[in-house]
């Protein structure tokens, strides 16, 4: 078995409620969404063949207790529910970013799973997977990512919305209202001042979300 590998690295992690934290990353190549505002274009198709048994000494070559599979898109690998099983099977805390339009439940709900749900700026709103939050478990993650207004009142009124519904009807999304939720401002675009205004204003239990490696490093750099 193997999967189509764009890199592998280790850097600070930026996102997520592990923010702050070093972190070795596995970037699988291939998207089925194409983002506005999207970072990693460089990921759409480019990479090299790798066993999971490859990656993973690849990954325990850098003695990082914490691994993030990301992409592209890592979903749309057969192999990536593989990799995630064995990275675990390390002893690794394992985080797997997915941009909401694929199934969760493929893979282990010992992995923190963190949905990125679209919001209408990225043009892929339309590709939610909204059953997504019902297959949450306690430890996954919510992330919006917004680049304007339009964008905050969908996120608070629609994906809030589902979450809070999901919540009340004793189904496991949300997992009673204790998933962490991310409100990510698009880097360059919107001040996250202003989305912190706006949240304040709603009185929303939301987590500020700023891209940590952005702000330590160049926005445009790879590999950190």
């Amino acid at each position: 078995m193997s999967l189509l590998v764009n890199e592998v690295f280790r850097s600070i992690q930026g996102e997520s409620s592990y923010a702050g934290w070093p972190c070795v990353f596995v970037r699988l190549a291939g998207c089925n969404l194409r983002c506005t505002y999207c970072d990693t274009r460089y990921a759409y198709a480019d990479g090299e063949f790798l066993g999971v048994e490859a990656v993973v000494r690849r990954v325990r070559a850098y003695e990082t207790p914490l691994v993030e599979v990301t992409g592209g898109e890592p979903l749309l690998q057969n192999e990536t529910p593989d990799l995630v099983e064995q990275l675990l099977r390390e002893g690794l805390t394992v985080l797997l970013e997915t941009n909401g339009s694929r199934d969760i439940s493929e893979v282990s709900s010992r992995c923190v799973r963190i949905v990125d749900f679209k919001c209408p700026s990225s043009g892929m709103a339309y590709a939610n997977d909204w059953d997504n939050i019902d297959r949450l478990k306690p430890a996954d993650e919510v992330k919006c990512v917004i680049g304007d207004r339009e964008d905050y009142l969908f996120a608070r009124d629609e994906v809030l919305e589902r979450l809070a519904k999901s919540a009340r009807s004793g189904g496991e999304g949300a997992s009673g209202g204790r998933n962490i939720v991310h409100f990510s401002p698009v880097f360059g675009r919107l001040r996250p001042a202003e989305l912190a205004e706006w949240i304040f204003k709603d009185r929303l239990w939301v987590h500020l979300h700023l891209q940590w490696h952005k702000i330590l490093w160049e926005p445009d750099r790879r590999g950190v």
